[in-house]
């Protein structure tokens, strides 16, 4: 597998209105949308879909939540076809690496492990037919699980 690009990045915030105000206002992502009842906003630079995720968690401690602030996992785009990532998939097996998750999340789907430090890792590949660009809303479509 070759990874093709850094995809995205998810946070996990204590409040989700102002991380929005920096990310959207400040720095000048552009803001696709809420999902997860409104706790959680896709912001992109036009480039990808979604280049960051913000997920609001609050301050509760992290038995509470299962969360805490800061870095929930990264994206790594490896490629533009479902082919590619159950070779992807085999790669990993042969290897003897875990895969904690398997997801369809409509424009991508994903594979999800843990670097050695025990970081979340989603290696996925974008699904051909859906322009996120004409229905941003796709990219905060319900989560389906994905068989491969």
């Amino acid at each position: 597998m070759k990874a093709k690009h850094l995809g995205h990045v998810v946070f996990y915030v204590k409040d989700l209105e102002q991380s929005l105000i920096f990310y959207r206002d400040v720095v000048g992502f552009q803001e696709i949308g809420k999902t997860f009842g409104g706790k959680a906003v896709a912001l992109t630079t036009g480039r990808t879909h979604h280049e960051i995720l913000l997920i609001e968690v609050g301050e509760a401690p992290a038995p509470l939540t299962g969360a805490r602030l800061g870095l929930y996992h990264i994206g790594i785009n490896i490629g533009n076809s479902l082919h590619e990532l159950r070779e992807a998939k085999e790669e990993l097996d042969q290897r003897n690496i875990p895969i904690s998750g398997m997801s369809d999340h409509t424009v991508t789907q994903s594979l999800y492990l843990h670097d050695p430090d025990g970081n979340e890792v989603e290696l996925y590949v974008d699904v051909q037919g859906i322009d996120w660009r004409q229905d941003p809303q796709a990219v905060l479509a319900p989560i389906k699980p994905l068989i491969l």
